[in-house]
């Protein structure tokens, strides 16, 4: 199999034929679908939409996951070079990917409830669906111990109150693993989906880097 470019440290060596092989699959499909298309969108600021049913098809969105939970079954080493190729397209096209196989799908399929596994995992692994992580607040960043969001007990409900920021896929997400904490201030885990009563999400415009 050709090298991909250079491998100071011979690292191609110590890979398996099937995680070279899927290394291979991840590069042409940045080179081939992703590098002809992602000028346009950075300098619009959107993203590929086109490609996300493209990349479920590859397994490349939790691929390490099992089959059953919508993934590929990939050891974890594959899967780190799937989202090693498509950072080398685009920080963007790697977010898009990671956050949702690591952050979404993943809390799923550990923590999640029969019914929650059934109803995302298979549409999120295809690229049907797409997820997003809630962490990230105005005034406080990525500290979970200064998050100021409030999870409170109505009945057999949860009432979220507060706002996120800055989350990837956040304006496009159909279920979000959103955080806050309780009234006990522990910091737990909800799954809100697009168009509950009270949930919105806004495109940020003019953003420099993830764009």
């Amino acid at each position: 199999m050709k090298k991909l470019g250079p491998d100071y440290y011979n690292i191609s060596d110590e890979l398996t034929e099937e995680e070279l092989l899927i290394q291979q699959t991840a590069h042409d499909f940045v080179q081939n679908e992703f590098i002809p298309v992602i000028k346009e969108h950075f300098e619009q600021g959107t993203f590929p939409m086109e490609l996300v049913s493209k990349l479920g098809e590859l397994g490349f969105m939790g691929s390490a996951l099992p089959v059953e939970s919508g993934g590929a079954g990939v050891s974890n080493v594959a899967y780190g070079l799937i989202l090693h190729e498509l950072e080398r397209g685009d920080s963007g096209l790697r977010s898009f990917a990671s956050v949702q196989g690591s952050l979404v799908m993943y809390p799923i399929h550990a923590f999640g409830s029969v019914e929650q596994k059934e109803k995302w995992l298979p549409g999120l692994g295809k690229g049907e669906l797409i997820g997003c992580f809630g962490l990230t607040e105005p005034n406080f960043g990525s500290n979970a111990e200064g998050m100021a969001t409030t999870a409170k007990r109505n009945g057999d409900d949860w009432i979220i109150n507060g706002s996120k920021m800055w989350i990837t896929n956040g304006s496009i997400a159909d279920v979000a693993v959103v955080w806050a904490k309780d009234e006990d201030d522990v910091v737990r885990g909800f799954l809100l989906e697009k168009g509950m009563d009270g949930y919105s999400s806004n495109d940020i415009h003019g953003k420099l880097s993830l764009r």
